[in-house]
């Protein structure tokens, strides 16, 4: 397996990723990727892949953000989509997406990435809830343990508060979890 930065060419099979992963889901996360893409400059985001037999296999996306903290706002990362093709399932290929993509991010002095996820998962990355630590997430409908951080050498104490997401997030209806009901 090949992990690298995505390439233009690449957008299509991207999408099918996570069209494939995600199910009934699928259209938002990939129209999603899609309008986050155009947000990544050189050294601000990262769009990572995985290759196998010449195929995208897998992707994980950290886009920018902003932490609104006490003295400032504060340019964060946060990881959202993470994917992978359902047939490469329990192969290690989105463990190493992610260890990839927060090596790089460590490298480039972010201070802090955040994420929705499941804390099973994320926990061994060094992914911890982030309501104890001073942060507040962006809306009631995530749920209190799927809201993590990690903190990276950069981060300072007073690096505290509310998560902002990116428009795209919130144009895709893209964060937290929908009362089926509704």
């Amino acid at each position: 397996m090949d992990l690298r930065e995505e390439l233009p060419d690449d957008g299509r099979a991207v999408r099918n990723v996570h069209l494939r992963a995600f199910g009934d889901h699928g259209l938002v996360v990939a129209d999603l990727v899609d309008t986050l893409r155009s947000t990544i400059t050189p050294g601000d985001g990262l769009s990572l892949v995985a290759v196998e037999g010449g195929q995208v296999v897998g992707h994980v996306m950290f886009t920018r953000s902003l932490l609104d903290a006490p003295r400032r706002l504060v340019d964060v990362q946060v990881l959202s989509p993470l994917a992978v093709m359902p047939e490469f399932h329990k192969r290690g290929i989105g463990s190493a997406l992610v260890r990839r993509g927060l090596e790089v991010l460590a490298e480039r002095a972010v201070p802090l990435v955040f994420l929705e996820g499941d804390p099973g998962y994320y926990s061994r990355f060094g992914f911890v809830p982030g309501g104890g630590l001073g942060f507040r997430k962006p809306s009631l409908r995530i749920p209190d343990d799927a809201f993590q951080v990690i903190r990276f050498p950069e981060h300072e104490a007073w690096m505290t508060g509310t998560l902002v997401y990116a428009e795209p997030f919130w144009r895709h209806d893209a964060v937290g979890l929908r009362d089926s009901d509704a």
